[in-house]
């Protein structure tokens, strides 16, 4: 996709994302939106265009840091709850309760129990915010080997990307392998009663469309000025425990 044409789309899909809020403002609607994915899947960059033209008043982009010695003896849910929207608002999650099912099992942050308690609490946990009215939205981004090579290595010579290294990105092509494992058994586990969306997200420019499309379609909107059509099924699908667990991932 040439940036013309790009920014042209991202244009449009930005206007339709303001309607949006400004239905959720009038309505008191509660949107949260779960970004997750590899390192350098390119989580930040489809947030910040989301976010570009939206009232900071009424958006949240939340990113926690490390758990506290308080929040590691508390309720492991706690913390993000605390972030979730109130009525009017629209919170992203940049990583999210689902560190759980993919960052800490992988490094050792957690215990075998504590892994496997989340897998089996997150559905429920999950429903129950749903049943209460928050609109929940899960995308899981997902970038190639070779793209994630290709990445890290420019935040690594990169000035103005410098702040995004951690410990993490040091071993995340070395674990490469592990963390395809973990994705699958969570997308397996924890797409019910609210399912993931899955994003080849090799393309940034392709992702952040099909990830506003996504949620212009996917949020009860009647005031939306177009219809913006559907995602590119090459790019997001919702997973389906129907489907095969590596369909559209890479390994």
């Amino acid at each position: 996709m040439d940036k013309k044409t790009y920014k042209k789309e991202l244009r449009r899909l930005q206007i339709g994302m303001v309607v949006l809020q400004r239905r959720l403002i009038s309505t008191e609607g509660r949107l949260l939106v779960i970004i997750e994915g590899r390192d350098a899947a390119g989580k930040d960059g489809t947030i910040r265009r989301i976010v570009k033209h939206r009232s900071p008043r009424n958006t949240r982009v939340v990113a926690l840091g490390k758990p506290t010695e308080r929040d590691q003896t508390s309720w492991y849910f706690q913390r993000w709850a605390a972030q979730l929207p109130a009525g009017g608002e629209t919170v992203f999650f940049n990583r999210s309760w689902y560190n759980r099912a993919g960052v800490e099992p992988v490094m050792g942050f957690c215990t075998d129990a504590e892994y496997r308690t989340f897998l089996g609490d997150a559905g429920p946990f999950e429903h129950m915010l749903t049943e209460d009215g928050l609109i929940l939205l899960k995308y899981y981004l997902d970038i190639s080997r070779e793209e994630q090579a290709q990445r890290l290595e420019d935040r690594r010579t990169n000035p103005l990307k410098t702040w995004k290294t951690s410990p993490v990105d040091a071993v995340a092509l070395e674990k490469f392998d592990e963390y395809s494992k973990a994705r699958n058994i969570m997308l397996a586990a924890t797409g019910d009663p609210v399912p993931w969306r899955v994003v080849n997200a090799d393309s940034k420019r392709a992702t952040r469309l099909a990830i506003m499309r996504d949620i212009l379609q996917s949020a009860p909107c009647p005031d939306l000025p177009v219809d913006y059509g559907d995602p590119d099924p090459a790019i997001l699908r919702r997973w389906s425990a129907d489907d095969r667990p590596d369909a559209h991932l890479h390994h």
